[in-house]
């Protein structure tokens, strides 16, 4: 019987990458995972992985696996996933927001007014999509009175990364989960919202190979990264966590949670935080909100 055995989560996101990791992680642990994407079919993305391959490898970690076709931008499709699983399991106990739109020209240095509108996307898939998420899982988790809404957010919250409109998405999915925090408190649901740092999903491996200097950046030093699996482990802990409602409304760094609860990556390393280098969290946890500056309300592990 492994930690979240009985437990249920949606993992958004979940064809590959982090999303992936995080349903990996937490289906080693015992849970039952619905792993929501666009991807079905191999070969129909650029990168490898599909809702599918993800299912059955959390099936092989112990868990069960859930595969849900869901575009993320499609209310309706997000709804039906919801429903399905309170059809199916009768609960949810964890959501993560993981789903995002990450354009192609992420990493390119041009300027915002260079840019395509279609960036935009990042706020529709990426903030938006975070908040109907949400709005779903918490009509499922309010009436059990438990429950842990997860953000995959990062440092660039604070710290300009890639472009306007990825830092505007990512400080957004930070202030919502706080706000969430604050209506959910009641009803003893808990929101966070997780910073990762460098993560070694499938895309970051083939831009770190393809794309000059990026090694040497701020953002993508690889001596500072982890798999994809990491941030996973940290939420199992969070999920575990009888006092996890202290925590509600804060933004932590995830290798902060992690060196808390005595977690390492799956090499056995100790990630860095980059709060010195990269900036700090701006929301602390809601129970500690004793001030009205945001920025003397520490997020500490």
């Amino acid at each position: 019987m492994g930690a979240l055995s009985g437990k249920v989560a949606v993992v958004t996101g979940a064809s590959r990458g982090i999303g992936k990791g995080i349903a990996l992680a937490l289906a080693e642990q015992g849970a039952t995972v619905y792993a929501s994407g666009r991807t079905n079919t191999p070969g129909t993305h650029p990168l490898p992985g599909t809702i599918g391959e993800t299912a059955s490898e959390c099936d092989h970690r112990g868990g069960r696996g859930v595969a849900v076709q869901v575009d993320h931008a499609d209310d309706d499709q997000v709804a039906s996933l919801f429903e399905r699983v309170g059809n199916e399991q009768g609960r949810l106990d964890i959501l993560v927001n993981n789903a995002f739109s990450l354009p192609d020209d992420l990493t390119d240095p041009d300027p915002f007014w260079e840019k395509p509108l279609s960036n935009w996307e990042m706020v529709d898939v990426g903030v938006r999509s975070n908040f109907v998420a949400a709005r779903h899982a918490a009509k499922l988790m309010v009436p059990q009175r438990s429950g842990l809404i997860v953000a995959v957010s990062g440092y660039t919250g604070v710290a300009y990364t890639y472009g306007v409109v990825f830092g505007t998405a990512k400080s957004a999915v930070d202030r919502m989960a706080r706000d969430m925090a604050v209506e959910l408190q009641p009803h003893d649901v808990a929101s966070v919202s997780l910073w990762q740092g460098l993560t070694f999903t499938e895309r970051a491996e083939r831009n770190l190979a393809a794309i000059p200097g990026l090694t040497a950046g701020s953002a993508t030093r690889p001596e500072n990264g982890c798999s994809p699996e990491f941030p996973g482990r940290v939420i199992g802990a969070l999920a575990n966590d009888p006092d996890v409602m202290t925590r509600s409304g804060g933004t932590f760094i995830t290798a902060e949670l992690a060196q808390h609860y005595g977690i390492v990556d799956i090499d056995g390393r100790t990630i860095p935080s980059l709060r010195a280098t990269r900036g700090e969290p701006l929301w602390s946890p809601i129970a500690d909100a004793h001030t009205s500056s945001p920025r003397m309300q520490r997020s500490a592990p």
